[in-house]
């Protein structure tokens, strides 16, 4: 027998005791919910990057719960239920996946998400999108962290063929918009922000053809430099020494030590 069901049922049931019986569950609405899903998201994020299996389970029950609330106030609201939502993403899977559901022959991962695009754009065409405000773009959040929009900017771009051939011509490309940010410095002028931020674009870019995720490097990079920056503190301590006495060369010892440790 499969579990899920009786699982997924049981959580439904807790939702419409919460949502009847509990003061803080009561008082919630989509929009007090949304600042907590994203920190969610987040520490689903951090456990998976600490390879942390336990806690990427316990995170996962903690966006599953707020799926479930959010799909009770929607029911509330009579805007949708539960089953409309888990009904409506199947039925955009089966559409999206023809290669799966339907007779669309695919070679590669490249073509299915091509495909998704194509796809994509078809049903806002059959939603009365009109032809002149379609976008590719449109399905990209706002509010997502610059980084990570940019990732999802060239993956889409790159998904109706608006890309790259090879990953030589990327690199030219960040030696190049290196080269103008060097220009725009030396020359002192206002647009080095505007030449930091195609530069970085052109990395992220540099990023998608190496297959490494940028945002996930960073955050690797960011916390090795906390792990050693925090080893120097320590050990630092330990020989009597206080950081803003110390001289860069003094401090530089304690990191090369960090970096072997």
């Amino acid at each position: 027998m499969d579990p899920r069901p009786e699982a997924f049922q049981r959580l439904l049931n807790i939702m419409d005791d919460l949502r009847a019986k509990c003061p803080w569950d009561m008082k919630q609405t989509m929009e007090t919910l949304r600042p907590l899903t994203i920190e969610e998201t987040y520490e689903l994020g951090d456990a998976i990057l600490n390879k942390d299996l336990s806690e990427v389970k316990n995170e996962l029950g903690d966006l599953m719960l707020h799926n479930v609330f959010y799909a009770k106030l929607g029911e509330e609201q009579g805007a949708f239920t539960m089953a409309d939502v888990l009904n409506g993403i199947c039925e955009k899977l089966i559409r999206r996946h023809p290669h799966i559901y339907g007779d669309v022959k695919v070679q590669g991962e490249e073509e299915v998400k091509a495909n998704w695009e194509k796809i994509k754009l078809a049903e806002k065409s059959k939603a009365g999108v009109p032809q002149g405000e379609k976008s590719v773009l449109e399905g990209v959040p706002r509010g997502l962290p610059s980084m990570v929009k940019a990732i999802r900017i060239q993956d889409k771009a790159r998904g109706v063929g608006f890309d790259w051939e090879h990953a030589g011509q990327v690199w030219e490309k960040v030696n190049e918009e290196l080269a103008e940010l060097k220009h725009e410095v030396d020359t002192g002028s206002d647009k080095q922000a505007d030449e930091l931020g195609d530069l970085l674009f052109s990395i992220v870019n540099y990023a998608r053809f190496l297959n490494v995720d940028p945002d996930e490097a960073l955050e690797r990079t960011n916390r090795k430099f906390i792990q050693r920056f925090q080893f120097l503190e320590r050990e630092s301590r330990k020989d009597g020494k206080q950081l803003g006495e110390m001289s860069l060369a003094e401090m530089d010892v304690y990191w090369e030590r960090a970096k072997t440790s």
